[in-house]
C-alpha cells in the first residue's frame, strides 16, 4: 500500500447508493449538490455483479440506501442478490413508501435490519427540516419493522433546529421499539455545507445535549444504544473518517461511480473510479483514487509529525478539501490546523433560532 506501514485490509463494509432520488429534501443532507439521474442508475443485473464482487474481496455488510432505496422497484432483487452473495443487508430509509406487502417482500428476499431516518419528535419541526410531511410514516415504517422481528434503529443527524429536542427524539425512540440510536451531529458536506449557517450550533447547545446524552445512557444501559458521533467543528478534534481513507469501506454511488467514502465525489472528480469499468478489487487495491491519502507520504506538516497521526489520520479528506480547497491539508476541525482558526470564527458567531433552509431539487429524470 502507498506510503504506509499498515498492510492493506480487505474492507468489511459496503454503502450501496441505489438512487438519489427521495421524498425529502433534508436540509443537512451530505449527497451532492448536481444528483445522478434515475437513468443512469445502475440496473439490477449490474448491482448483483458489484455484491458478488463486494463478498469476493470481504464485505461482510451493505447499508442499502440512497436517497430513498424504496424509490427502486426492483430493489426485492437487490437484496437477493447481497443476500445470496452472503452479505448482511441493512435498509436505510425515510420509511416513507414502506408498507406491509413491501417490507414482507423485502424480509423473504433477505433483508436483515432496517435503519430509519428521523428529523424531529414534533411533526411541524421535522417537515421544516425535511422539507416535507413524513413523521407520520415514519412511525409507520417503524411499527412494521417490529412487527417484523427485524432490528430497527434510528439515525438522526443533529444540528441547532433539533439538539435541543434530544429528549423527545429519544423518547420517540424508546416507543417505537428502535435498539439502537444513532446521533450524529451534521458533516458539513453537500447540502449540509449549503445550509451550514442556518444548522451550525454553538458550544453551549452542544454541551447541554451531549449532557442529556449521558443521563439517557445511565437511564437505558442494557435497554438501548445510544452513539454519539462528536461535532468536530466544536470540539475542535479531527475525526478518524471512515477509519482512514479507503481503510475500511467504500462506496457505490447511484451510477457505479465508487468512492473511498459518501462525501468524496467533489473531491475526486473525475478521478473516480467506476464499476463499469473496473472490478472492485482491483479498484480497492489498485486504483489511484484509492491510494491517494491512504498511509503517511501524503501528509504535510503538521499532520506528519503529529502523535495523532495513526490515530485520526490527519482528520477528514473531503472535509479539507470543502474548506480549503486542497485535501493534503490538516483537516480544517482540528485545533492543530493553521486554517482552525476560520472554523473556530463560524462556531464563535453561532447561535440563535435556525435561519431559513435551502433545500436541494430532485434529481432529473
Amino acid at each position: 500500500m502507498t506510503g504506509s506501514a499498515r498492510p492493506l485490509e480487505p474492507p468489511w463494509a459496503l454503502l450501496a447508493e441505489l438512487t438519489h432520488g427521495c421524498p425529502l429534501r433534508c436540509a443537512y443532507c451530505s449527497n451532492p449538490t448536481e444528483l445522478t439521474s434515475r437513468a443512469a442508475e445502475l440496473t439490477a443485473t449490474q448491482w448483483r455483479d458489484v455484491m458478488r464482487q463486494a463478498a469476493d474481496i470481504g464485505i461482510v455488510q451493505t447499508h442499502l440506501s440512497g436517497g430513498e432505496p424504496l424509490l427502486r422497484r426492483d430493489l426485492a432483487e437487490i437484496v437477493t442478490a447481497a443476500d445470496s452473495a452472503g452479505i448482511h443487508t441493512q435498509l436505510v430509509t425515510s420509511g416513507v413508501g414502506l408498507h406491509e406487502a413491501r417490507l414482507a417482500a423485502l424480509v423473504d428476499a433477505g433483508l436483515r435490519s432496517v435503519q430509519l431516518s428521523v428529523q424531529h419528535a414534533d411533526p411541524q419541526q421535522a417537515e421544516l427540516i425535511a422539507g416535507a410531511r413524513a413523521l407520520t410514516a415514519k412511525e409507520r415504517a417503524a411499527g412494521l419493522a417490529r412487527a417484523a422481528d427485524l432490528p430497527l434503529g434510528l439515525n438522526v443527524v443533529l444540528h441547532r433546529a433539533n439538539l435541543d429536542a434530544l429528549d423527545g427524539i429519544v423518547e420517540l425512540g424508546l416507543a417505537w421499539g428502535a435498539e439502537r440510536i444513532e446521533l450524529a451531529n451534521t458533516q458539513f458536506y453537500g447540502w449540509a455545507l449549503r445550509n451550514r449557517d442556518a444548522l451550525l450550533p454553538d458550544r453551549a447547545q452542544v454541551a447541554r445535549a451531549r449532557e442529556r446524552v449521558e443521563r439517557w445512557r445511565e437511564r437505558l444501559a442494557g435497554r438501548m444504544e445510544l452513539v454519539w458521533v462528536a461535532p468536530d467543528y466544536v470540539d475542535g478534534i479531527a475525526k478518524p473518517c471512515m477509519g482512514g481513507w479507503g481503510a475500511i469501506s467504500l462506496t457505490v454511488a447511484p451510477d457505479g461511480t465508487v468512492l473511498p467514502c459518501p462525501a468524496a465525489g467533489e473531491l475526486l472528480g473525475r478521478d473516480a473510479p467506476n464499476v463499469k469499468d473496473h472490478q472492485l478489487g482491483w479498484i480497492w487495491r489498485e486504483s489511484a483514487a484509492f491510494n491517494r491519502y491512504r498511509g503517511e507520504s501524503w501528509m504535510r506538516e503538521p499532520c506528519r509529525s503529529c502523535d495523532l497521526r495513526t490515530v485520526d489520520f490527519g482528520g477528514c479528506r473531503c472535509q479539507a478539501y470543502a474548506l480549503t480547497g486542497d485535501a493534503t491539508r490538516t483537516d480544517p476541525a482540528c485545533h492543530r490546523s493553521p486554517d482552525n482558526g476560520a472554523v473556530r470564527a463560524l462556531v464563535d458567531g453561532a447561535g440563535g433560532s435556525a435561519g431559513a433552509f435551502a433545500y436541494r431539487a430532485p434529481p432529473k429524470t
